[in-house]
This record gives structure tokens, sequence and C-alpha cells, in this order.
């Protein structure tokens, strides 16, 4: 039987690969359905996204509150969690003069991994003043901030285990700060399917990443030669501490708790007036 071919983003993040190496490399059975990688950092998918151009994505849930009208959200697959979210850094020097007088905030220079990120999205309620931001690859933030080019700096993924080795301090946990207001686990990534696809198809697609993560969980050593061939220069310790962080039941599937997750921060975006609605079909069923 000739195999449907499905274009599928993600990131060359290790989460990402953990969780994916099964379901392009033929661990799992893919039934009619043959997946065709497209590996690029979440800002890059996030774009590509509002282009059309991927029937199955890895997408930061800020991005996806603006493309609800050709994606719909499959309960597996998700990066969300507590103690994850993102954090905003800066020079010990910078961080002093913070403390000293908190209205220099609004006029400091941000690093941002993407405006359609969910750290962004986070950055924005949390610290309303701070709008002098500069976009950038995530991986480029700390050396930004390194070197005086920016004040600030937004960073996710690894970068949560290097920042400190680098001589920079924490100014906030945005993680923290959303939990602390909703008491809900943060929502920073899903993977979405296009509307367009077949009912049978996205149900299919659901079922075979829970199955692909499932199968990461169950053989983790199997699947560690897929994330390091993208995590070259990457210590292994920070790999698996990137994996745990990451990846974890909500994976598997969101259930009630994830739901509700993703429906506050769905509902804090129309508050906040970011976008005008939810739709009632947001997730795939």
């Amino acid at each position: 039987m000739e195999k449907t071919t499905i274009t599928l983003g993600f990131s060359p993040c290790p989460n990402d690969c953990f969780m994916f190496d099964a379901l392009v490399h033929g661990k799992i059975d893919t039934k009619n359905l043959q997946f065709k990688p497209v590996m690029e950092d979440v800002e890059t998918l996030n774009r590509m996204a509002f282009a059309g151009k991927l029937d199955v994505t890895k997408l930061s849930y800020h991005a996806f509150a603006h493309l609800t009208g050709s994606y719909q959200l499959l309960t597996s697959g998700s990066a969300l969690g507590f103690n994850c979210g993102p954090l905003l850094i800066a020079l010990p020097a910078v961080a002093e003069r913070i403390k000293k007088d908190p209205a220099i905030k609004g006029s400091l220079k941000v690093a941002i991994p993407g405006k359609y990120t969910t750290a962004n999205f986070l950055l924005s309620l949390a610290y309303p003043d701070l709008k002098n931001k500069t976009e950038m690859v995530f991986s480029a933030i700390e050396q930004s901030v390194l070197s005086g080019e920016s004040d600030l700096g937004l960073i996710i993924h690894e970068n949560r285990f290097t920042y400190q080795q680098k001589g920079l301090v924490k100014i906030a946990d945005l993680g923290e700060w959303w939990e602390k207001e909703t008491k809900t686990a943060i929502p920073l990534g899903g993977i979405v399917v296009n509307r367009n696809l077949p009912v049978e198809t996205k149900l299919l697609v659901n079922d075979l990443i829970k199955q692909s993560v499932e199968y990461a969980f169950a053989n983790p050593a199997d699947v560690m030669g897929f994330v390091k061939q993208h995590a070259q220069e990457m210590d292994e310790k920070v790999m698996k501490q990137h994996i745990d962080l990451y990846v974890n039941e909500f994976s598997k599937d969101l259930g009630a708790t994830g739901k509700k997750a993703v429906n506050d921060l769905f509902d804090r975006a129309v508050k906040e007036k970011i976008i005008s609605s939810k739709p009632a079909d947001l997730f795939v069923k």
C-alpha cells in the first residue's frame, strides 16, 4: 500500500529528537503514513506554520494562538510542565542596576528568541514595560548579553543549564511567575496538525506521536544516538537535563490537567486582546 507523506516540523533540540526518533526512523509502525522531517529552530517553525508550509509541526503556544484557523492541537507531543519556564538573565552589574532602580528596565535592550515564542508572550505579560526587543536565535542570546549588545536575555531550552557557568544571573523565572498567577502548568510548545487533513489522519498522527514518546521512555539508550547527532556541542549531562525538563507525562497526553493549562493560556490571550477569541475545537478529538 502506498504511504501518504506527512511533513513533520520539529526542532533539533534534545527533547524533540528524543520524542520523534522512533516516528521518523521506523522504530514504530506508522501504518499508511510516512513522515518527512523538517528540522528548524522553533521560531523558524512558527513562521513556516504562518506560511502554511507544514502538515504537522512543533509550534510555540503563542504562535498557535494566532493560527487556530489553520491548525488544531494534538494531545500528544507537548512541552508543558512545572519549573520549566523561560528565564530573564543579565550580567551581575546590570542586575545590580535594576535592583537599585527597577524603573530602568523600560530602557534596557532585551534579546528574545522570537516574536511568536511563548517566552515572549510571558515576558509581555510579566514585564509590559520591556519593549526594546531584538529577535535572535535562542542559542545566540547568552553571548549577546555577555558582549553587552543586549542588557537582558530571555533564554529557553538548554541555556537554562549553562547561563550561570558563563557568569550570568537570573532576573526572573517567568515559569514561576506563570504558575503563581494561574496555579497551572506552563504550556511552552505543542504539536499541531493542519485542519485540512482528514480526521482519521489527524487521530492517527496523534496516536503515533504518543507511541513514539512511549518508545523513547521505554528505550532511552536507543534514541540517544539521534539526540547526540543534533546536539554535538552539548554536554551529555545537559542533553539529559534538557530531556528530563521538557519531556514528561504531558508529552504522552495532555490529559485534563494539561488541557486546562492550555485553555488558561488562551483565555489570558483573549483577555489581553492578543487574540479575539478561542475556538471551540482547539484540540483534535
